[in-house]
C-alpha cells in the first residue's frame, strides 16, 4: 500500500498544510512558508514569511534573492522543517505515526520531479516523500 497523494485525509502530510512550526528564530504558519524563508540571507526577510499562508510564502520565495548555497542545503533545512513541524504539533506526530509503514509520495499534478512525483509521468525524485518516512521512522524508534 501507498498513500500517493497529500490532499484529503492525508492533507496533513502536506507543506502547505496549516499547522505552527517554529524555525530558527520565527514561528511560521506553516511549513511551506518556514522552508521559503530559508532561501533568504538575512533575518528581516525571513521575519516577511512568519503570517503568510503556503500559497503566497511559495509565490513570495520564487521572488526572493536565494542564499548563494541554496542547492546545497535545501533537502537538509526541508527535513529540518518538516522534523519540527511534527515535533511541535502532537497530534500531527501521531497521524505520521499512524500511516504505519504505508510508502509516501508527495504526487503532484504540478510537474514537481525533486520534492515529489510528478502524476503526469510518474517520475519524481520523492525527496518530501522519503523525508517524511525516515522522520516517521525516527519517532517510531523513540
Amino acid at each position: 500500500m501507498k498513500i500517493d497523494s497529500f490532499r484529503g485525509e492525508y492533507y496533513f502530510l502536506s507543506n502547505f498544510y496549516e499547522a505552527p512550526v517554529q524555525y530558527g528564530q520565527w514561528t511560521y504558519r506553516n511549513n511551506e512558508a518556514a522552508f521559503q524563508a530559508q532561501k533568504c540571507m538575512t533575518e528581516g526577510e525571513k521575519e516577511q514569511f512568519t503570517q503568510l499562508p503556503s500559497n503566497k510564502a511559495k509565490h513570495l520565495g520564487r521572488r526572493v534573492q536565494l542564499r548563494p548555497d541554496w542547492e546545497e542545503v535545501k533537502v537538509g533545512i526541508m527535513e529540518e522543517v518538516v522534523r519540527a513541524k511534527f515535533s511541535q504539533n502532537p497530534e500531527l506526530k501521531e497521524q505520521l505515526l499512524a500511516t504505519g509503514e504505508t510508502e509516501l509520495i508527495e504526487g503532484n499534478t504540478w510537474n514537481d520531479t525533486f520534492w515529489g512525483v510528478s502524476a503526469r509521468s510518474g517520475r519524481g525524485q520523492n525527496h518530501l516523500g522519503k523525508i517524511l518516512m525516515k522522520i516517521r521512522k525516527e519517532f517510531k524508534n523513540i
